[in-house]
């Protein structure tokens, strides 16, 4: 498809390429092509980027895996929290 360097040729772009084929337009019909581009839009955007497990993030989807550290940090600050001396008093 392209000489050697370009993207084409490039594993990882061969590997999205076979993931798409394979979770998103395999066995599917599409009657138009602005229909397919939604579809691929609606797959990627919707679910391969942003909700998708992926093993480089410890096999959570980029979701999951920014969360962690708010969660955690919000776990912290409720186990730090302690009530106010002149709370108790009153």
């Amino acid at each position: 498809m392209g000489s050697v360097g370009d993207s084409f040729d490039n594993a990882l772009a061969e590997n999205l390429w076979t993931f798409i084929k394979t979770e998103c337009v395999r066995g599917s019909v599409f009657a138009t092509r602005a229909e397919t581009n939604l579809a691929l839009f609606q797959y990627l955007d919707g679910f391969c980027n942003p909700r998708r497990v992926q093993e480089q993030l410890g096999y959570l989807s980029p979701i999951e895996y920014e969360k962690k550290p708010y969660a955690n940090q919000i776990a912290t600050e409720q186990v730090n929290l302690k009530p106010c001396q002149h709370a108790l008093a009153g």
